[in-house]
Order: structure tokens, then sequence, then C-alpha cells
């Protein structure tokens, strides 16, 4: 096995690099996203790499510029520190979330991961809307989502969080671990095969780093220990990097985040409210809004108890955000349709004009 194969490179990712028309190039994956740049590795190893002028022209937007996990086509110049990326292999898996703050940009959290886990601590920080908003990107990303519920040393008894979230993590695996304690670190096996690619999120505090160093057997992230006065983690990890362990397995680490806007996540909200899509469909109305129409199969699940309306309001609270971004994408395209025009027809008239005044030199 060569370098890049310990990381997940294999013959579709060779495939498409054979694709890519630039000289000089080798292929390479993003291991780490830094404020100035890339670190990058290739069969020559790490080293720092920017984007090229070309590729950044050609991005219109953040998410096809390279994130962690991106296998790329770079350039090595002579400097030990630099590298040159010209080219993203398409994306096999994106977890994509929508930036924080007013803007309406996707940000790519990790591409190319095979799993997803989601960390939510079993203390204060459980929340079942959360999880929700969570899963339905991880489905829409195409990477397989699992729930670890950490911090069991915390909660006495772990059985009625988990039934809680039966209908939360439909089809969804569920952990429960004490990274402390070594309580159930053996679920994780299946998912720490050599070149499998892992990616943890969650809230700050939920235990990702030490998870990770209980997974790698040794102090790979600085730890903190929890606050007391509200029984939460501290924010350690400052930087999306791939972290790769003894049993050859490679995680994508990522800061907590305060907030997770969904982006572009219709499938993905499909998997994880599929409970609710299949009630509704059974409605007596096509257009059911599900507010007490005659016929709505859904206000009826509430009503026998099989349904809890908090489910339903935070599955149209969902799909009022998406609808919102969709908005907001048709918009921007069309002002950047606009933008374009415009320049395209000032460019043809002043043509028009210089071919004008050249006529009229040449009479």
């Amino acid at each position: 096995m060569n370098h890049l194969e310990a990381w997940g490179y294999d013959p579709g990712h060779a495939d498409a690099f054979a694709s890519i028309l630039v000289d000089g190039v080798v292929p390479g994956r993003v291991i780490e996203e830094q404020r100035d740049g890339y670190r990058v590795l290739t069969e020559d190893g790490e080293r720092r790499a920017q984007a090229s002028g070309r590729l950044r022209h050609e991005a219109h937007t953040r998410e096809a510029l390279p994130a962690v996990g991106d296998w790329i086509a770079v350039t090595l110049p002579t400097a030990p520190e630099s590298g040159v990326i010209h080219a993203v292999l398409p994306r096999r898996t994106a977890l994509l979330r929508k930036e924080a703050g007013t803007t309406t940009t996707a940000q790519v959290v990790a591409a190319n991961v095979d799993h997803v886990l989601l960390l939510t601590s079993l203390n204060s920080d459980l929340e079942p809307r959360r999880i929700e908003r969570y899963l339905a990107a991880i489905w829409e990303s195409g990477a397989e989502p699992a729930l670890v519920l950490t911090k069991a040393d915390l909660c006495p008894d772990a059985g009625d969080p988990v039934r809680s979230l039966g209908d939360v993590a439909l089809g969804v695996a569920v952990h429960v671990v004490s990274a402390l304690e070594g309580v159930g670190l053996d679920a994780f096996e299946r998912y720490l095969m050599p070149g499998t690619t892992i990616a943890l999120v969650g809230s700050s505090g939920v235990g990702k780093s030490t998870l990770v160093n209980a997974l790698a057997g040794q102090t790979v992230q600085h730890v903190d220990a929890i606050r007391a006065r509200d029984e939460r983690g501290q924010h350690t990890t400052t930087a999306r990097r791939i972290v790769r362990l003894p049993s050859g397995a490679l995680w994508v680490d990522t800061p907590g985040m305060r907030e997770f806007g969904l982006w572009d996540a219709g499938e993905g909200l499909s998997a994880v409210f599929e409970d609710i899509e299949e009630l509704a469909a059974s409605c007596r109305f096509g257009d059911c809004a599900h507010a007490r129409e005659p016929g709505c199969a859904v206000a009826a699940a509430i009503d026998a108890g099989t349904l809890d309306a908090g489910r339903l309001a935070a599955w149209a609270k969902l799909q009022r955000e998406l609808a919102f971004i969709r908005r907001k994408q048709d918009q921007r395209a069309r002002a950047e349709f606009h933008r374009k025009n415009k320049r395209f027809s000032k460019m043809v008239r002043a043509s028009t004009q210089a071919m004008k005044k050249r006529k009229g030199l040449d009479r």
C-alpha cells in the first residue's frame, strides 16, 4: 500500500485524477483547512498549499473551493512549504451547512467521508430538535450517520434518553459511551477500518476530542475539563483537520458549532422525518397543511398519541428554513444573471461604438 492509499486513495480517485489536464500535477488530499491556506498530503508528505488564482476565480461559491477531505490535483514547487491546488476532484460525499450569519452561502464541513458520527452528551446538551437538524444534513451528505451519546458516566440511567430518541434517530445506529471510563468503545470497531474516513460533529464540549483520544489510545487532541456551572465541556478544537488513528482509520475532527443551518437538505429531511412524510401521503388532500384539515392523517396520529406534536412543529420549521434558503438562492442567481447580462451589454455597446469609429476613419 502506498502512502496515499493509506489515506483513502483508490482506483476511482485515480480515474478522476487522470482527467485533470494540467502539467506537473500530482494527486493529494486536503488534511487541514487554515485561515490562510491548506495543509495537503501527497506521496512526498505534508506541505502547505494555496488554491490557484484560476481555481479561486472559477469557484463562484465557497462550496467549490477545497475543503478538508477533498482529493485534489496539486503542483509542488521547489520550495518545501509551498504547493498550488489546481483542481478539486469530484466529491463522493459532502457534509454542508449554511454559513453562520446572514449570508446565504454553503460551507463544506467535510468531504469524502464514509461515516459521520453526531456526538451529543447525555447531560444538559441532549436536545432532540438539534439532533434532527444535524441528521438531516448528514443523510443529505451521502455518508452513513450514527448518533453517539457521550459522557454516560454523568447519566445514571441512559435507557430513558435512548428510548426518547427512538423516533428522532430512525434508521440510525445509536451508541452510548463514556470515553473517560472506556465504556461502549468496542462498538466503534466497525468504523475503524484502514483508509475509512469518519467525521465527528456536534456542539462545543460534547467530547469529540476525548473520544478521539480514547480510540487512538494516546493524546492526539487537547482536552479541557467540563465546567461545573453548566456541565458543559469547553471548546478545544479550533480547526478542521484529519487525524490518522493507529487502526488506519481517518477521523475528521471539527470545531464545535454554535449553529448548524441546513443547506439543500430536502432528501435528508425526508429521511429524518420519514414517519411524518408517510403519514402525510395518506392525508385526504394533497396540499394538506396538517393544521386540522378534514382527513389529515398527521393530525389523527397526534390525537392518537403515536406522533409527537413537537416533532411535527420541528419538521415544519425545517421545511420553512429550506424554502427560505431556496428563495435566497434564486434571488442570488437572478442578480448574478442580471449583473453578467449588464456587463455583456456594456461590452457590446463599447465594441459597436469602436467599430463605428473605425468605419468613420476609413472613409
